[in-house]
């Protein structure tokens, strides 16, 4: 096995892991960042993969504008909360 295909076996796994932790966790926000370092993760799998213009579309978009809509969703639906 070569060192390209063991980083690869190693971020991919990082990245379900990751989205592992999101699906269980209770608070949303927290849900919310982890679903965001989950797709910068995938996107260092594509720039490893030698597709670059997937990968600055998955931080771009999905890492960034996606998780930055949810967060906003997120606050601007805790009214009356306490924390």
């Amino acid at each position: 096995m070569d060192i390209i295909t063991m980083v690869n076996v190693i971020i991919l796994s990082a990245s379900v892991l990751i989205l592992f932790f999101a699906i269980e966790k209770k608070d949303l926000l927290q849900s919310a960042i982890l679903l965001g370092v989950s797709s910068a993760v995938l996107s260092a799998a594509f720039f490893i993969a030698n597709a670059p213009i997937a990968a600055a579309f998955e931080l771009v978009v999905c890492a960034g504008l996606i998780t930055v809509l949810f967060i906003s969703t997120i606050s601007l639906t805790r009214g009356g909360e306490e924390q």
